[in-house]
């Protein structure tokens, strides 16, 4: 009986270990599977793209149909919504990511906005392109770059939000106590302390938010619709990259096909820089 014993732990741990194999190498499967889309996606981005990347695509406007020209219309217009998103949607983000890690955490109001937040953390991006054509373009009578950047904006507050929440929520009580332990008013703390301390998180989900509405184009598509010149009226319409991005790979022309991989490319190069800043600050802060 006591011979069975170890027999019977042995064959246990013996099964055990074929299990954690099997596990590991489908994962490594899983891992390899993904990895390979997205090194052939990276590859044929840089393949098709790199070749247009020349000084007219940065300084001649969008061209007609077999004719020279860039891309330099659309990669202002592009920045210019996205500057302004990101100034309008951080500050709300980062204010109502506050309340909800300081001021009310439990609260009714804190579990309202965090459920409309994931709604709109999960929302399709054309359905928030839909909501300002609604709200902004019908009643205007017009397509716009102002309408552009608020549908951006809508896609940047919900993740600061989450982002700058949990964030704080890593913050020591220790400190905030050894604070108030000062005299300290609370906004002073939070300005001073917690906010200082998770500066490094907010600052990636800012990034991650800028990221995710670089290459957004459903959006862009009911609001700042397109522009082939050159345009700083926000109540006009407006050119953009993945707009153009969008109708240039469609077309039957070989140059705005080169122009599409271009700006594909670009916008590649982009998010991925701001990706890898992200990690940066989040690994220094670690």
């Amino acid at each position: 009986m006591s011979a069975a014993m170890p027999d019977a732990r042995l064959a246990k741990f013996a099964r055990r270990k074929r299990v954690n194999l099997l596990v590991l190498i489908l994962s490594l499967l899983a891992i390899s599977f993904g990895l390979f889309w997205l090194f052939w996606i990276l590859w044929e981005t840089i393949r098709l793209g790199i070749g247009g990347i020349v000084l007219a695509t940065f300084t001649e406007m969008t061209p007609a149909p077999n004719e020279p020209g860039g891309l330099a219309n659309a990669l202002y217009g592009s920045f210019l919504m996205v500057l302004l998103a990101t100034m309008v949607g951080t500050p709300v983000g980062i204010m109502a990511g506050i309340y909800l890690a300081e001021y009310n955490p439990k609260g009714w109001l804190a579990s309202v906005t965090r459920f409309v937040n994931d709604i709109l953390l999960s929302a399709p991006s054309i359905v928030i392109g839909l909501f300002i054509y609604a709200l902004v373009v019908s009643r205007f009578k017009s397509f716009s770059g102002l309408a552009g950047a608020l549908a951006l904006a809508l896609i940047v507050i919900p993740v600061v939000i989450r982002t700058t929440e949990n964030m704080l929520q890593l913050v020591p009580a220790g400190l905030r106590e050894a604070a108030y332990a000062l005299g300290a008013p609370k906004w002073k703390v939070i300005l001073s302390i917690t906010l200082r301390a998770a500066r490094s998180g907010v600052v990636t989900g800012i990034l991650l938010a800028v990221a995710r509405i670089s290459g957004e184009t459903a959006p862009l598509l009911f609001t700042a619709l397109n522009n082939q010149f050159w345009t700083s009226d926000l109540t006009r319409p407006m050119a953009s990259l993945p707009v153009t991005i969008f109708k240039f790979a469609m077309s039957p022309y070989e140059n705005w096909q080169q122009l599409a991989w271009a700006g594909v490319f670009l916008i590649t190069v982009a998010v991925l820089g701001l990706n890898i800043l992200a990690r940066v600050l989040t690994r220094n802060k670690d």
